[in-house]
């Protein structure tokens, strides 16, 4: 159980530390992830940026990610998903430019350029305050794995067994503090879990510049 989303970056912090984990950039999922991001940045002595991704929620069920876009539009989808609850190709493809426009108005938002920064080469390390289906984290992992970075990891204080098992799959290394075989959901394990709002996401960002 984490106090917060601070103690859960600082004991994240404290695991990657210790396991001599070296990278160049840490890239926080807004706006949750960005208090745990942010004492992980400062323990690897690494920079701290966002990287945007929404979910597609499923018809008549917006709780229900079929999958998940990035900004630059890269998407993963739950296939089985999307085939058992029957959803057209249609709705797909208008729900996905839907949250792909609304991923871009968001990054927007956060970062004064347009894209990422420049990752070509770099080693760089995906932060979320959990992962329950994971379909926002790929979403993110593939938007980052398409600038060329040498190495991309992500990093959460805690996450579904099924959810790290996929992202270990496409990820160069997945670390989270906690897999409980009980998982329901990330704010279980907090005893505070409020929403960030933008204005607080945006303060650990200006601490950058």
């Amino acid at each position: 159980m984490f106090d917060d989303r601070t103690d859960a970056g600082e004991r994240l912090a404290a695991e990657l530390e210790r396991r001599d984990l070296a990278v160049d950039v840490v890239l926080g999922i807004p706006r949750g992830a960005l208090p745990v991001a942010q004492p992980v940045a400062d323990a690897l002595e690494a920079d701290l940026d966002v990287v945007v991704a929404r979910k597609m929620g499923a018809p008549q069920n917006p709780e229900v990610a079929l999958g998940a876009v990035a900004s630059d539009g890269s998407v993963w989808e739950n296939d089985d998903l999307i085939d058992r609850l029957d959803v057209s190709e249609a709705y797909l493809a208008e729900i996905r430019a839907e949250e792909a426009d609304n991923a871009r108005e968001k990054a927007d938002r956060y970062r004064d350029t347009d894209g990422l920064p420049d990752l070509q080469g770099k080693r760089v390390l995906i932060v979320d305050d959990g992962v329950a289906t994971g379909a926002t984290a790929t979403a993110c992992l593939r938007r980052v794995q398409e600038t060329g970075a040498e190495w991309v990891g992500v990093a959460v204080p805690v996450g579904s067994p099924r959810a790290i098992d996929d992202l270990e799959r496409e990820a160069d290394a997945v670390i989270a503090i906690q897999t409980p075989a009980d998982f329901r959901a990330v704010g279980q394990y907090y005893r505070t879990f409020g929403q960030v709002s933008d204005e607080e996401a945006l303060e650990y960002l200006a601490r950058e510049s």
